[in-house]
């Protein structure tokens, strides 16, 4: 029995490494939203500790019904704080290393869930 969609999905990541991800074909060096429904939007955030609860609730806008977020090379969990309003509208938040995140958000979105991947792309050499 086939569990999955029959419908083709578009903003995929088709690659990723130190300090990138490859969406659709284009390599993306600095951080980003990508969502599966509309693509690669705008997340200045370029480390960690730059994060705040404006980062996350900023996400309330395209009403997903998953966040995966993406924390950089190691795992990192956001602060309560941060996430509040989306647990508050039942928005699920998903945390994990980038790499992870890349495969799970692929994952998601094929299932025509709408979904947004918050990734923390940092530049190699940031701690």
């Amino acid at each position: 029995m086939d569990f999955q969609s029959d419908t083709a999905f578009q903003h995929r990541i088709t690659a990723y490494g130190p300090g990138w991800i490859e969406v659709d074909g284009e390599r993306q060096n600095s951080s980003l939203l990508l969502s599966s429904k509309t693509g690669i939007l705008s997340w200045p955030y370029p480390r960690f500790d730059t994060l705040d609860e404006q980062a996350f609730s900023q996400l309330l806008q395209y009403r997903p019904q998953i966040i995966v977020f993406g924390s950089g090379s190691q795992l990192r969990f956001p602060r309560p704080t941060w996430i509040k309003a989306l647990i508050q509208q039942q928005i699920g938040v998903e945390t994990m290393d980038l790499y992870a995140a890349c495969r799970t958000y692929n994952i998601l979105a094929s299932e025509g869930r709408n979904t947004i991947f918050a990734a923390l792309i940092e530049s190699p050499d940031t701690p």
